[in-house]
């Protein structure tokens, strides 16, 4: 049984390795429009991001990625919601802008930064397109401020399960389909989701890499699960808590009425 390229260990192995930039390369072209001069030097990074103060909170991307002109590219992968989510999406986003600047350097340095996020859950429930590109845009007088920023969104749920014209969808079924003959089919359509199946299936036959992705995914699981727990406790807790003061505030009446008649 192959893993799932959605597992975070697995995503990282396919896409976050420079031997593999070829694979980077066709997804992001898939995804995001930027010239193909960007892509013809694709630089996988350290995907930590500075700290500038010894307090300062720190972030680890997925995928951190350097192109030609030196634009810096932040490649996520998600399966499970995260209450702070966006938040956390922006604060990497300013990160990797805040550590382009040394002291003295002047802002004109500032290249781009761009967010991919692919969620296996419905992140803009108002819409139902499954990629959503956002920007600083003045929606009222549609003018658009800067394109500094940008936050691409790929939300698996949504894709049709009719095939469309764009590139984007083949590989985004690449994510979510569990079916070997599926990925068989993909890759004979398209040559770079070929290579990423062929390196999926090597990372499925290794047992090291198997092993730690299985635990990643227990680890998860546990957590998902010790979330849910402390909720209904929560919610038990404040039930039980609101009718002991129900039944207080009750009594209370109770006794300032036979106090008064």
């Amino acid at each position: 049984m192959l893993l799932s390229p959605k597992s975070d260990i697995v995503f990282k192995l396919i896409f976050g390795d420079q031997r593999n930039a070829d694979v980077l390369s066709a997804f992001l072209q898939a995804v995001l429009e930027l010239p193909a001069e960007e892509y013809k030097k694709i630089t996988v990074v350290d995907p930590h991001l500075k700290a500038d103060l010894l307090d300062d909170k720190l972030g680890i991307l997925d995928v951190k990625i350097h192109t030609k002109t030196g634009k810096v590219i932040d490649v996520e992968i998600q399966v499970a919601p995260t209450a702070p989510m966006r938040e956390r999406l922006i604060f990497y986003l300013a990160k990797m802008i805040t550590e382009q600047i040394g002291e003295g350097e002047d802002y004109a340095v500032i290249k781009r930064v761009i967010s991919v996020v692919i969620t296996d859950f419905e992140l803009i429930p108002k819409s139902p397109a499954y990629h959503h590109v956002f920007r600083l845009y003045d929606r009222k007088h549609e003018s658009e401020f800067s394109d500094l920023l940008e936050v691409n969104t790929l939300e698996l749920p949504k894709l049709p399960k009719r095939k469309d014209k764009s590139k984007l969808y083949d590989w985004l079924q690449f994510f979510k389909t569990k079916k070997e003959e599926e990925l068989e089919m993909l890759a004979s359509n398209n040559p770079m989701i070929g290579k990423a199946v062929g390196i999926l299936k090597k990372l499925s036959a290794d047992e090291r890499t198997r092993m730690l992705a299985e635990k990643r995914e227990m680890l998860r699981m546990d957590i998902s699960a010790s979330i849910k727990n402390a909720t209904r406790i929560g919610l038990e807790r404040g039930l039980e808590q609101g009718l002991i003061r129900g039944r207080a505030e009750g009594e209370a009446r109770g006794e300032a009425r036979r106090a008064v008649e």
